[in-house]
């Protein structure tokens, strides 16, 4: 029988997984009895730990209701990343029609928790050594993973998908958190603040392509050696300055501004040594990775909002503010983005102050 920490809200779909556990078990050195919650997600995936044989480790299970999520793309991806030489979890059984997965375990701190983040979500982070050799450890994990990059193999990030991201926020934080009428007026000003930042974002280093995790931050990067992968099923072959703004514009912490600078000029000195398109100039590489960030920032506002509101998990509402600041400090330092900044302050209650850097 499953333990009794784990809640399964389907008396059908606990009993196929004890049936499921039972037969993994018989092939791997599983032990049931110490089956233990591990992790969940903002998805409907959750993750449970098994313990191995007596000095064999353990083994991270997941469940993943087929009818919620497809694992399809987890396999597959997990697979690109072994062939990159990523520490990534290895599926060792499958059952798909369940949506019950057997994988290695690649431990239980996530980087995330080595840093240990201020608790208040408007605190500015300290760097200290240690974190910064685990940021160059995770710099150089992205540039092997983007050297393994190749078209036609994973979904592309065009402009689709960005004008769906994008909508999340007028849709879910603007109109439904806010509750504000998104008029002709409101939708017509982000419509076209919409158009450059796409622009922007497909066209910048002459539109240069690489695999992208889509959320290449701390919580899912594992503190092994090597530095461990996780949370790579949304993956896609899209803008190479997606990833650095991802890991540089964390959505649960923020670092100073200096720290930010550092990291991503030595991301770019590698990725340029390494061959991979990132341009000569830093100074036009970074405003394409703040152009992207800031694409970034407006969906994540709008997906906490639509976790808030339509998944019941308000937590992750807590951590708005930060993004807000994200967002507004990028417009503060571009002139095109004047009116985004306008928009913002508008949407927030705030008064508008502008210092334009470029």
């Amino acid at each position: 029988m499953s333990a009794p920490s784990i809640a399964w809200p389907d008396p059908a779909r606990a009993a196929a997984f004890d049936h499921w556990l039972a037969a993994a078990a018989r092939e791997h050195p599983l032990q049931p009895d110490t089956l233990r919650p591990a992790s969940a997600d903002a998805s409907f995936r959750r993750y449970f730990r098994v313990d191995a044989a007596p000095g064999e480790g353990s083994f991270i299970i997941m469940d993943a209701p087929p009818a919620q999520e497809d694992c399809k793309p987890f396999v597959k991806i997990a697979g690109l990343m072994a062939d990159a030489g990523l520490n990534a979890p290895r599926v060792l059984a499958w059952d798909e029609p369940l949506g019950f997965m057997l994988l290695s375990d690649l431990g239980a701190q996530t980087m995330m928790e080595v840093i240990v983040p201020p608790p208040a979500v408007d605190a500015i982070a300290s760097p200290t050594p240690a974190h910064y050799e685990l940021y160059m450890q995770a710099v150089d994990t992205l540039v092997r993973w983007q050297l393994a990059s190749r078209p036609d193999v994973l979904p592309p990030y065009d402009d689709a998908l960005l004008s769906r991201e994008l909508s999340l926020f007028p849709d879910w934080y603007v109109a439904k958190h806010r509750g504000l009428p998104l008029d002709n007026g409101l939708q017509g000003k982000l419509d076209a603040l919409f158009t450059q930042i796409k622009a922007s974002n497909l066209n910048s280093l002459d539109g240069a392509r690489v695999f992208v995790h889509r959320d290449f931050m701390p919580r899912n990067l594992m503190a092994t050696q090597p530095l461990g992968v996780l949370d790579f099923q949304d993956a896609v072959y899209g803008p190479i300055t997606y990833d650095i703004a991802s890991l540089m514009r964390d959505a649960f912490l923020s670092w100073e501004e200096d720290f930010v600078l550092d990291v991503t000029v030595r991301y770019w000195q590698k990725a340029r040594k390494a061959g991979l398109p990132v341009g000569d100039d830093f100074g036009e590489f970074y405003r394409a990775v703040e152009w992207m960030g800031l694409q970034r920032h407006l969906k994540i506002l709008g997906i906490f909002a639509r976790l808030t509101l339509r998944d019941g998990k308000p937590k992750y509402l807590a951590d708005t503010p930060r993004f807000i600041k994200y967002a507004r400090n990028t417009a503060a330092r571009y002139r095109q983005l004047g009116p985004l900044m306008v928009l913002l302050d508008e949407i927030e209650g705030d008064e508008t102050r502008v210092g334009y850097t470029f």
